[in-house]
Order: C-alpha cells, then sequence, then structure tokens
C-alpha cells in the first residue's frame, strides 16, 4: 500500500487508512484509537518533553555527572547472573555487521554463516547435556523453565497438571513460570530441601501421578551441587512425569551429563558465557530428547544438503512457529536471541573442551577457598551446607545480614543477603584479585 493512502497520522510501517482504522474499530467496539489503551494522564505525553535543549558537549557532561553518582562496587553477587571474562575475540567477531545487523535467518541464501554459527551452539549444548535437540532463542532460564512447563502438557505420555520445584528457587524464575502455568491451568508445588540440596524422600511424598512435570537444579540457586539427581529422574519417571534439570554450560562441562540422570529436559541461562553479568539480559538454554522434537518452542537450525549437494543450514520445522501455525504454536517465543547464542558459540569455542572444564573447576576451588577464608572469621560460618559448591555459597554472620551488606557495600563491595543472618558470596574469574581486600573488610564488618 502507497503512502498517499495510509493514515494522516500513521507511519509507514502501519499504512492503514482512516477508513480500516474506523473499521477496526467498529469491530471492537472502541470509540477511538486512544480509548484501546489506559495510559494514566500523570505520565501521558502531552506533545512537550520538558527537556532544555543542550549542546553535544553539555549533554557528554551532565550524563557523566547522573553517572558519577552511581556507587562503584567491586560484585561478589551470584543467584543466576555471573561475571565470567569475556575475551575480547568475542566483541570483535560478534560485532560484525553479518552478525550484528541480521535478525532472524529465514533466508538461508544469505545467512549461512550465522546459521552454521547456531547450528555449532546447539551442538556445542547437544554434547554438553547428552541429549538430541536443543534450540537457539529463549529469552532467559526463567522463561526456558516456563516453557518447559508447557511442553509438559504437549506430550502424549504425561496426563498431569502439578509442576513440583525446589523450595530453594530464586524468585523472579518461581513468578515467571507462575505466570506460565496460568495459561494452561498448571499448578506450581514447591518440595522441601535438607542442608541445600532436594530432600528425596519428601519428593517421593509429595509426587503423584497428577504430577506433570519435577524440577531440579544442579547448581541450586545457593550454589550446592545437588548429588541425587538420579534419584529425582527416577521418582518422576516412576510416576510418568518429566524430569527437567537446571544448569549452565560451564556447570555441565564438569558435572555428570543430564542424560545419564534420566533428564528429559535441560533448561538455564546460557549467558554465562558471552557477555558476562548484565542482570536482566540473558540467553534460555533449552535441550531435550529427539521425541520431543515437534514440540520444542523457540527456533532449530537444521543441517541439510543444496541443489548441488553442499552442505546447507536453514531454520527447520518452522511448522511449530507463531508465524505460521498462529495461536497453535508450540510457543509464543518471537523474539530473536541469535546474536547472544553466537556470543556463547564463540567464547566457548575460544576456551575449548579442555578450558571450558579448567574454568568449570576454577568455579569450584574458587569458591571453596574463599568460603575456607571466610569462616576463619569470628562470628563466621561460611559454608553453611557442608557439600560442594559451584561458584556461590551461603555464610551465616552473627551481625544481621543487613548490616552485613550495608557495610560491605560501604567498603566497596556487593554481597546478597538471604535472610536475617545468611549472605550469599559468588566469586569468578573476575573478582579473584579482590578476594584479599574482600575478606580483610568482611573481618571487620564481622566484629
Amino acid at each position: 500500500m502507497s503512502n498517499s493512502n495510509s493514515h494522516a497520522t500513521g507511519s509507514p510501517y502501519a499504512p492503514q487508512t482512516a477508513a480500516e482504522t474506523a473499521a477496526m474499530l467498529d469491530v471492537v467496539g472502541a470509540d477511538d484509537l486512544e480509548s484501546l489503551f489506559d495510559v494514566p494522564e500523570s505520565v501521558a505525553f502531552d506533545g512537550e518533553f520538558g527537556i532544555d535543549a543542550r549542546s553535544e558537549r553539555a549533554t557528554r557532561r551532565e550524563v557523566a555527572g547522573l553517572l558519577s553518582r552511581n556507587a562503584d562496587l567491586t560484585e561478589f553477587l551470584g543467584r543466576g547472573h555471573y561475571d565470567h571474562y569475556v575475551p575480547s575475540v568475542v566483541d570483535d567477531l560478534a560485532s560484525r555487521s553479518e552478525f550484528l545487523t541480521s535478525y532472524t535467518q529465514y533466508q538461508p541464501e544469505v545467512a549461512q554463516g550465522f546459521l552454521q554459527a547456531l547450528f555449532e551452539f546447539q551442538s556445542m549444548l547437544v554434547e554438553l547435556t547428552g541429549l538430541d535437540v536443543a534450540n537457539c532463542s529463549m529469552y532467559d532460564d526463567a522463561t526456558a523453565l516456563g516453557e518447559a512447563a508447557t511442553l509438559s502438557q504437549r506430550v502424549r505420555s504425561v496426563s498431569g497438571d502439578r509442576i513440583l520445584v525446589p523450595e530453594h528457587l530464586r524468585e523472579g524464575k518461581r513468578a515467571v513460570l507462575s505466570n506460565y502455568a496460568e495459561g494452561p491451568d498448571l499448578t506450581v508445588e514447591s518440595y522441601p530441601m535438607t542442608d541445600g540440596v532436594a530432600d528425596v524422600p519428601a519428593l517421593a511424598d509429595e509426587i503423584g501421578d497428577d504430577t506433570a512435570m519435577v524440577y531440579a537444579e544442579s547448581p541450586t540457586v545457593r550454589g550446592v551441587i545437588e548429588e541425587r539427581l538420579g534419584a529425582i529422574g527416577d521418582l518422576a519417571h516412576d510416576h510418568d512425569a518429566l524430569f527437567c534439570l537446571g544448569s549452565d554450560p560451564i556447570a555441565l562441562s564438569l558435572l555428570e551429563r543430564p542424560a545419564n540422570v534420566g533428564a528429559d529436559v535441560v533448561v538455564g541461562d546460557a549467558a554465562s558465557l558471552g557477555t558476562g553479568t548484565a542482570y536482566g539480559f540473558g540467553l534460555g538454554m533449552f535441550v531435550t530428547r529427539e521425541e520431543y522434537l515437534r514440540q520444542v518452542p523457540g527456533r532449530l537450525v537444521g543441517a541439510s544438503e543444496d541443489a548441488a549437494d553442499r552442505r546447507a543450514y536453514t531454520l527447520t520445522l518452522q511448522t511449530r512457529e507463531q508465524h505460521i501455525r498462529k495461536e497453535r504454536a508450540t510457543s509464543n517465543i518471537c523474539t530473536n536471541q541469535a546474536w547472544v547464542a553466537l556470543r556463547t558459540a564463540m567464547h566457548a569455542a575460544w576456551l575449548g573442551p579442555d578450558g571450558l572444564v579448567d574454568l568449570a573447576e576454577d568455579c569450584v576451588t574458587r569458591a571453596r577457598d574463599l568460603a575456607d577464608r571466610l569462616d576463619d572469621i569470628v562470628g563466621v560460618t561460611a559454608p553453611i551446607h557442608g557439600r560442594h559448591h559451584f561458584r556461590e555459597f551461603l555464610a551465616h554472620t552473627d551481625q544481621p545480614a543487613s548490616a552485613i551488606v550495608a557495610d560491605l557495600a560501604a567498603d566497596g563491595f556487593a554481597v546478597h543477603a538471604v535472610d536475617d543472618h545468611l549472605v550469599q558470596v559468588c566469586v569468578t574469574e573476575t573478582t579473584t584479585d579482590a578476594t584479599d581486600e574482600f575478606v580483610a573488610a568482611f573481618r571487620e564488618v564481622a566484629k
């Protein structure tokens, strides 16, 4: 449609005529476009931004002043967001225009390089998990978990409507899962944990034939390695439920393959490689068995051959997606995480198998060593769980945790307060050099 026929106040990207707009409003029973939105008057745009014009130099000075008010903290934070060193080669290669400006690779004839990189990303996840199928376009770990729950409703061998999750689960992840559960009328319930891991006997009492999926994490949100995944998987399968495991690519390079403990789906955040910590910006990981191939949400890259018998890559099984199947699609996931997946694949390839394992082993030893040093401080017990940890751990403090967090922040360090007398500490290669100063500060504030 030409712009001459478009709405006078519209956009060339939404070129409805006045008559077409009126017809649509009539169908939905609205008087005008404004009535379709409920925007409070206090935040509604009145045509004026109320911002004085400034030169570029003055604007940069103003913004620099605002940013200088941010607290300059060395972050020993974790709980789902992990700061690993991202090599410069990832920024350099991922910033090439053919990657940075690419959207969904619907035209394979002009996107072979990107499609191959995504195929390699999927292949890496398949190798790490031992499962068969991985996708390359989930938002984050929380939405991947939600998609696993809805997947359980599309699997013919599963008939329940209860999703069992560990008692210790990140609040935001639980909230997203609950939102996903509303549509298919699923019930999300928690099973107990003891000493940082699943209480398997208690889970056996909780689970029943009305259970659709059991979710476990390793490492857990507290950084503890879950030791009885096989038993959890057996319980799920004994009741014809799916077993979903949460983890991340670095941990998976060291821990037992999920396929070996009976996992049907593996979810998590793959952005621990390739992006560093971003507190909200992630890359959902979703890997599952081949029997669920046509039920997998998101996008899949497959390998085939072109007319000249050359290896070629393409987005495959698109009949699952919302742009074709509309409301009958497997998911409404429609944004494109391919560039983030590309960065993860680049980082993993740069490390190589040995480098990835070395990084994972360091995540164990660094956490253990820092916990030992904090445990030597009077008034501190670390870790509170007598188990293996990955990256992070909980410490008990005689002083209130809120006071510990505030005093450490005043000294330039950030940790999580988990309970009245529990703090959580995470250490990676980016904060290792600051551990001496951190321990010294912790000793002072714990008095």
